[in-house]
């Protein structure tokens, strides 16, 4: 990707999460006792802790509802449950839990976080009967969890050198660090996951990989945290440059020139995105066979954005993967059709920005991601191939900058080459987004959540021939040369 975008990166499989960040803390409380609505209610039902209401939080919420995972509680003791059962309730019966926000109108999606409803009202009516315990004998197996990841203990693990001091309050700027891999041959991984160890602070984190040769930070020495401004003492050929994912697209939707001075840059090449973090964020894990390439000598470039909370911490984030077993056949990508080019009037309700990306190669899509700061109001993703067949992949009407989730593909989506993908946001910059922090200031891109980003990342697989020139910096089509002009008589 060409720009440092706060963004998370794409898991495919993993279980739903149900984090509780800081939108939702004023409805956060604990119960000193779950108060059932009715007596009735306590001698109808017969749901217990143990036997009804345990399995399903397990599916549910403990993904991220455990010990080290930085929520308010965990879910998987039946004191602490029964303590925080009323507000519980309310979270999942108002669908404020787990977070979901795709509307159900496009395609299925394989990490669909929607609770059933018939799960739902089994909450309902457990809180309402006073949440009982029943028979510990009837308790599930308990969820094996590595401890701090959510993917089988990584083979190699790449984390900050020492832990970042973070202020109580203000803004801070992105912190960079580059990290060498040590890889001394081309290395494929097949879960990767991003993983702060003060999840309260980290806004997000992104990784990229830099192949030898890249001029991305180039000459920046390794191993220490610096921000971008403090790169330029370093004379790097490109200070702010980041790898492109896709080529820009300007309003009109066409691509624009990529210079060195524009916000991301854009001639460096090969370079790639590897994984990202955000609240909601579930880890990169491909299918056997496909996976993300680590060419041997690379650095991994770690961006990491912090955002304080009050109390003053320090947090040492740190980067796992899992390589892949056996042969890998398709080379995973991360992708993106951005538009930076946009200007948010002041006091606009409703503002439109587009973007785009045609294919180069075949490739199969696996997975989307949008991504706005506080002014997002809803994304969409639509698909046009080269047959002309047009249709909607993804719906977000109502979007929420707190939770950066992923929406992957039950059924993967086969692409020509010259499919083009479409991506619609829209921007609320009114008095009346409460989110809003100056309505009449005019937004342009920029990396604080007090800016604006329009992103619209997706997750590819293509054959693993291809190279990352071929897909991120597609050779342009030779014109035939004209026919000589007949001279003048």
């Amino acid at each position: 990707m060409k720009r440092s975008v706060p963004l998370l990166a794409l898991g495919l499989t993993v279980a739903a999460a149900t984090t509780l960040v800081a939108q939702d803390m004023p409805h956060v409380h604990k119960d000193s006792q779950a108060a059932p609505s009715s007596a009735a209610a306590m001698r109808d039902s017969k749901l217990t802790y143990a036997k009804d209401i345990a399995p399903l939080l397990a599916q549910n919420c403990q993904t991220c509802h455990r010990a080290g995972e930085g929520t308010p509680f965990s879910m998987d003791k039946y004191e602490t449950v029964k303590m925080w059962s009323n507000n519980i309730k309310r979270m999942v019966s108002t669908r404020r839990m787990p977070p979901w926000y795709e509307d159900g109108t496009t395609k299925k999606f394989e990490n669909n976080r929607t609770m059933a409803q018939a799960d739902i009202d089994k909450v309902v009516e457990w809180v309402d009967a006073g949440a009982p315990q029943g028979d510990m004998k009837d308790m599930p197996k308990p969820r094996e969890f590595v401890q701090g990841w959510s993917i089988p203990k990584p083979d190699a693990v790449f984390q900050l050198p020492k832990p970042f001091p973070i202020k109580a309050y203000g803004l801070m700027e992105y912190q960079y660090v580059i990290i060498p891999t040590g890889f001394k041959k081309d290395t494929w991984v097949q879960y990767i996951e991003a993983a702060p160890t003060d999840r309260r602070v980290v806004h997000h984190i992104v990784t990229y990989v830099r192949v030898p040769g890249s001029s991305y930070f180039k000459g920046v020495p390794t191993n220490m945290f610096f921000t971008a401004k403090e790169a330029e003492k370093y004379k790097p050929k490109m200070p702010y440059m980041v790898p492109d994912m896709a080529p820009d697209t300007g309003t009109d939707g066409k691509p624009t020139p990529q210079t060195a001075t524009s916000k991301g840059g854009g001639a460096d090449v090969p370079s790639d995105w590897l994984v990202g973090y955000a609240p909601g964020q579930t880890p990169d894990i491909y299918k056997d066979g496909e996976a993300k390439l680590i060419p041997a000598g690379s650095d991994l470039v770690i961006e990491v954005h912090y955002m304080p909370n009050g109390t003053a911490t320090t947090d040492q984030s740190r980067i796992g993967v899992v390589l892949a077993k056996g042969k890998v056949t398709k080379r995973a990508m991360t992708l993106s059709a951005d538009n930076d080019k946009f200007k948010i009037p002041p006091f606009h309700p409703n503002y439109k920005v587009d973007s785009s990306y045609t294919t180069p190669e075949d490739m199969i899509l696996v997975g989307m991601h949008p991504h706005m700061h506080m002014r997002g109001k809803d994304a969409q993703y639509r698909i046009l191939f080269p047959d002309g067949k047009r249709e909607t992949l993804l719906n977000i009407p109502n979007y929420n900058w707190r939770w950066q989730l992923w929406y992957n593909l039950a059924e993967p989506i086969k692409m020509p080459k010259g499919t083009k993908i479409e991506c619609t946001e829209h921007f609320d910059n009114s008095a009346a987004n409460k989110e809003n922090p100056d309505p009449s200031k005019t937004v342009i891109w920029g990396q604080q959540t007090t800016d604006e980003m329009m992103v619209c990342m997706f997750n590819v697989v293509f054959d693993a021939k291809f190279t990352t020139k071929q897909i991120l910096r597609p050779a342009k089509t030779k014109t035939a040369d004209k026919a000589p002009a007949k001279p003048k008589t």
